[in-house]
């Protein structure tokens, strides 16, 4: 499996950093992943829905630890990224294009 487009929408939230998509192998498209600010720092969350007793449970999530860390590795090099891009487009008075990364 490989991430072939990474897809981020930042948030200026406390916590909701960005909303991201994830296209694999040019042919399947996971929407709703977020980056999120928690207790000890940034980490990716899965799409998810609220359980009717208030618990999340994901929609889509990795099996094994490896894939997990491809993931969120390859998410949060590209959330860095476009972190980077709107840092440069402000100085130079730019406004900001969403990242398209792969």
């Amino acid at each position: 499996m490989e991430i072939t487009e990474v897809r981020i929408s930042l948030r200026n939230d406390e916590k909701l950093k960005a909303f991201v998509s994830i296209t694999l192998n040019d042919s399947f498209v996971i929407r709703g992943l977020k980056i999120i600010h928690g207790n000890s720092g940034l980490f990716v969350a899965m799409p998810s829905r609220k359980r009717p007793d208030g618990q999340h449970q994901d929609l889509a999530h990795p099996i094994n630890d490896a894939t997990r860390k491809y993931l969120t590795e390859k998410v949060m090099a590209d959330y860095e990224r476009e972190l980077a891009g709107v840092a440069g487009q402000a100085e130079s008075g730019t406004g900001a294009m969403p990242h398209r990364g792969g």
